[in-house]
């Protein structure tokens, strides 16, 4: 879960002091590369306004919920991340969810599954829609934007189907209900937390101490500690906010982190190192900065192609099932509306470029948090519904200029 991109490793050299790195970094910034930091310094001011605004917005229980609200958007939004790096859409993301989960309710309710298979046929089926779509783009050439649009309307239609106009399918199974509703002990939920911080720090450190004996290019020791004390302050900051007792009521404890946050970690995790550290990873960067090049130098751009829509459904389909255990059911309209444009808006203001190219899995947890961030808030201060709109539209379409102008700076100062 390297932070690399957001930092100041970009500039490292053999010999380089941690003041040469600050002002390496400083200088990226200055020609466009800023990351993630415009969603980050953004998500600091809401946390202070807000905070001031309601002295109910940090308290434990109301980031305990904003972490069960965050959650399924950070997960659709990372699939989202897989597709936009090579420049396309999914406007189906979410519906394929919706299906996917409407498909999990009804196989524990009907047929009596256990709760781990309908999960997994419920994934099965959001990477049966990704397969579908992939192909579609990559053989026929048919552009991202229709061939989702069509499945967009279609999947709709498939849910009216399988549970009627306005039916819906209740989903109680305890362990799928706990995802969002139940805790994780306090006592395992500090040994994850330190096992993250603990591994985040070994991987550092190793990195830094073979790369230093290679004589290859490597951040200063420095840069190194800072990046791992920014880690374990955040990560062991929230367990400890989420560890305290949030109950309202003095007889009942409710304690711990919530089921879900353990999960988009892993997923955090896994995403990334499969995106940062693998070939097939370095191929869809690839893919998404010049599809001929990428196809010049040998680069199956339709497999690449096909592959990703596949992740996106597939993490679509985790984000419906978590979606669903948050509200306990699932309708008719569960992943329409603007659940994908709150995905998608998420990974643009995390950082992930619009053009391809450019994004990572932690741009999609940040945006997402700004997204949660901004309906919880607004909540709190009980303001319409169409204040929401306005701000989070208004947040998206300035992370999209900010792109759109960090693109710009980027291609003048010769950075891309």
């Amino acid at each position: 879960m390297s932070l690399a991109d957001s930092d100041f490793a970009g500039d490292a050299r053999a010999d380089q002091t941690f003041g040469d790195a600050v002002r390496g970094y400083v200088q990226r910034v200055r020609g466009g590369d800023m990351g993630s930091l415009p969603a980050v310094l953004g998500l600091v001011v809401l946390f202070v306004v807000f905070g001031l605004a309601n002295d109910r917005f940090l308290s434990a229980l109301n980031l305990a919920n904003l972490v069960t609200q965050a959650g399924s958007i950070c997960v659709l939004a990372m699939g989202l991340v897989f597709v936009l790096l090579l420049g396309d859409i999914d406007l189906s993301a979410g519906v394929a969810g919706g299906v996917s989960a409407c498909g999990m309710g009804l196989i524990v309710a009907n047929l009596s599954w256990p709760w781990w298979a309908a999960i997994l046929v419920a994934i099965a089926s959001g990477a049966l829609i990704g397969l579908v779509i992939g192909m579609l783009r990559a053989k026929l050439g048919i552009p991202s934007f229709v061939v989702t649009l069509a499945f967009f309307l279609g999947l709709q239609g498939v849910t009216l189907k399988l549970i009627g106009e306005g039916g819906s399918v209740r989903v109680d199974n305890p362990v799928i209900r706990g995802l969002t509703i139940s805790n994780v002990p306090v006592a395992i939920g500090w040994t994850i937390a330190v096992l993250v911080v603990a591994g985040f720090a070994c991987l550092e450190i190793f990195q830094y101490r073979r790369k230093k004996a290679l004589r290859l290019a490597n951040s200063p020791l420095g840069v190194v500690i800072a990046r791992i004390v920014a880690v374990a302050a955040v990560v062991l900051g929230v367990t400890f906010v989420l560890s305290v007792n949030r109950s309202v009521n003095p007889r009942v404890e409710i304690s711990g982190i919530p089921y879900v946050l353990p999960l988009i970690l892993l997923l955090l995790i896994v995403m990334t190192v499969v995106l940062k550290r693998t070939s097939y990873g370095r191929h869809i960067y690839a893919v998404g900065g010049n599809a001929e090049a990428a196809r010049r130098a040998g680069i199956s751009v339709d497999r690449i192609r096909v592959t990703v829509f596949i992740a996106c459904s597939s993490l679509a389909a985790l984000s419906g099932i978590i979606a669903a255990s948050y509200a306990g059911k699932v309708s008719a309209s569960s992943g329409a509306g603007n659940t994908l444009l709150y995905a998608v808006g998420a990974a643009v203001i995390g950082g992930t470029s619009l053009f391809g190219g450019k994004g990572r899995a932690l741009d999609a947890v940040i945006g997402g948090v700004v997204v949660a961030t901004i309906a919880n808030g607004l909540g709190l201060l009980n303001q319409s519904s169409y204040i929401n709109f306005l701000v989070t539209g208004g947040v998206l379409l300035l992370a999209a200029s900010v792109d759109a102008i960090s693109r710009r700076r980027r291609s003048s100062t010769g950075l891309s």
